[in-house]
Formats: C-alpha cells, structure tokens, sequence
C-alpha cells in the first residue's frame, strides 16, 4: 500500500577519512539529535560516508553485508525506515562503489555506480555497474544514482508510464563544482517529472579538495523543498541534517496537468 507521505531527512556529512568507526559515530549522533523520535521514512547519507572518496577505496573494500552494512540494518531499525547510502564492497574479486538501500526487515536492494569518475583514480580501480535500477518503497519507486551518474541523463531517464517517483543521488561533488551540481539535480527533477535528493558532502579531504555540499530535496518543478547553500570555508563546514515531506498526491497532480511524458523522446537504452 503506498504511503501519501514521506518524510526525508538527509545528511550532508563532514566525512572523517578512512576511519568507518567515527563515521558510523558522526551518522547516529547527528540523525538522533535532529530527528529524535520524529517519523522518518528515509534516512540518506553521501558516498563513501564511511571513509571518504579517494585513491585507497579499493583498500577499504569490504564484504558485501560486512560492518558498513550492519551499522546501516542498525539505522535502519532504529528508525524504521530505509537506509541509504554508499561504500565500497567487493564481489568476484571485483571492488564496486555500491549503493544499499536497507530495510528495517534487513531486506535491502544495491545499485552499483555504472559511471566511475575518470578524471580520478576511481575508475581505474573500482568496477563500473551495468543495469538500471528501480526501488519500491513504502509504495514509491525509487531510482538510485551515484554522484557523477548525475551527469548523464539517458541513464537517469524516466519511462512515459513513470517508473520512478524519486531520483536519489548520493555524492562526493568537489565545491570547485558546485553550480553544476545544483543545476544537473534540478534539471534531472525537471526533465523526468520526480521529486530530486541530493545528499552531497561537505569539509576537506586528505587530499585537500574542498565539498561545498549544496545537498537539496528538489520537487518535480526544479524548486527546493529544502537546500543547503554552498559550503565554501572548510574550517567551518555546514555538516548538518535536513528534512523535507514529500507528496505523492501533488505529484500525480502535476503529472496529470502536464503529462509531458507523451512527448518522451524514445532512444535505445541497451
């Protein structure tokens, strides 16, 4: 039965490099002090929230239900609700950077990021997923991306007949950047009739590049529900939590109104 409402609350998260302990820490202590015993329906954190982005990601490469996975389940049914988030696992002898979305049931679907970054060492050592995915919950469908996935909209491309509800992308995007992340989330929103979640990172990492979050729960019009502005000054970094409602009533409304998805160019996806 799907739900009228959901609540998100998302985290734009100072990542601790390469020390999962203290980033598990960072995440239960800032989702119980904003949230406390508020409804939530999902609970998003950025890429890597873990360890951070960088050159030893294939290092830190995990099993796919290892301890990442057991703090997110913990999240999870603490809260009841779905657990979104990336880390590095290894499968076949292969290291993906892979979203999990975790069930309070201990259930959980993955997406695999299908576009690693080629202008970092990403892609030379983390595997590139190759299938499209679509989430159900709680009624809405769900379709996960990961950071530089933003960047290519067939990928992202919704069908004529909807099959998603949400786009949630979750990021490392570099602040010298950041304008471009505002506008590519607000046009995948625009363009495929969804609500659009953007969980981005905020501080410096070791190898000092700068995160100015801009982390933003876009509606189907391109407007922010609820956004954060750009963090530029990494000694002082907006490391915080945001929430926002969304309405599948005001959704179906708008798409009912302006069914632009008739007019759905057709390209072959395979």
């Amino acid at each position: 039965m799907r739900k009228e409402k959901l609540n998100i609350a998302l985290y734009q998260q100072d990542i601790v490099w390469e020390d999962p302990e203290v980033n598990y820490r960072k995440v239960e202590e800032a989702f119980a002090s904003a949230v406390g015993d508020s409804p939530i329906d999902i609970l998003v954190v950025p890429e890597t929230f873990n360890t951070g982005f960088g050159d030893h990601m294939a290092r830190q490469a995990e099993e796919p239900c290892g301890p990442t996975f057991e703090f997110a389940l913990s999240m999870a049914k603490r809260y009841d609700a779905l657990f979104v988030g990336t880390w590095t696992v290894k499968v076949g002898g292969v290291v993906y950077n892979r979203m999990y979305l975790v069930r309070p049931d201990g259930g959980f679907d993955v997406y695999d990021k299908a576009h690693t970054f080629r202008m970092s060492s990403e892609a030379s050592q983390i595997g590139r997923g190759r299938h499209r995915v679509t989430v159900e919950w709680r009624g809405w469908r769900i379709k996960p991306a990961v950071c530089y996935d933003l960047r290519f909209p067939l990928w992202l491309r919704n069908t004529a007949d909807w099959n998603y509800d949400i786009l949630l992308v979750c990021a490392n995007w570099p602040g010298s950047r950041y304008e471009a992340w505002r506008t590519l989330l607000r046009a995948r929103a625009i363009e495929n009739l969804s609500y659009a979640i953007g969980c981005n990172r905020v501080g410096r990492d070791s190898t000092g590049i700068d995160y100015a979050g801009c982390s933003a729960i876009v509606d189907y019009k391109g407007l922010a529900l609820c956004e954060l502005p750009p963090s530029l000054d990494s000694t002082n970094s907006l490391d915080r939590i945001i929430t926002a409602e969304l309405d599948i009533t005001r959704l179906a409304t708008f798409r009912s109104h302006w069914p632009f998805n008739l007019d759905f160019d057709s390209y072959n996806l395979a």
